[in-house]
């Protein structure tokens, strides 16, 4: 059973910072491309950040020079860093990664269950 688990996500002002983290945990024997998704009320899902298979990471234009998005391989945890948070970044922040299980040869695409994210003043 392969799961990731989010956390980091909650309540913070205009301008302010928070850092996600997510971790991929169970039978897993590779992990190809990680990242961050987000979906706003009445939106679709958007990517915000992430690692392609070739460990190049690239940003929605909307996040670029406020977000960085990091991964520790041995940890199998992808990170987000946000600053300067604005009340348009509001949304449940989902963390994505292709994964080969254990004992099989091909990917799969998973999702944590998601992380609310509040920028309020």
């Amino acid at each position: 059973q392969v799961q990731l688990v989010e956390s980091g996500g909650g309540l913070v002002q205009p301008g302010g910072s928070l850092r996600l983290s997510c971790a991929a945990s169970g039978s897993i024997r590779s992990i190809s491309s990680m990242g961050w998704y987000r979906q706003a009320p009445g939106k679709q899902r958007e990517l915000v950040a992430g690692f392609s298979s070739r460990g190049i990471a690239n940003y929605a234009d909307s996040v670029k020079g406020r977000f960085a998005i990091s991964r520790d391989n041995a940890k199998n945890t992808v990170y987000l860093q946000m600053n300067i948070l604005k009340p348009e970044d509001t949304a449940v922040y989902y963390c994505n990664a292709n994964i080969k299980p254990l004992g099989t040869y091909y990917e799969l695409p998973y999702w944590g269950q998601g992380t609310q994210v509040t920028v309020s003043s």
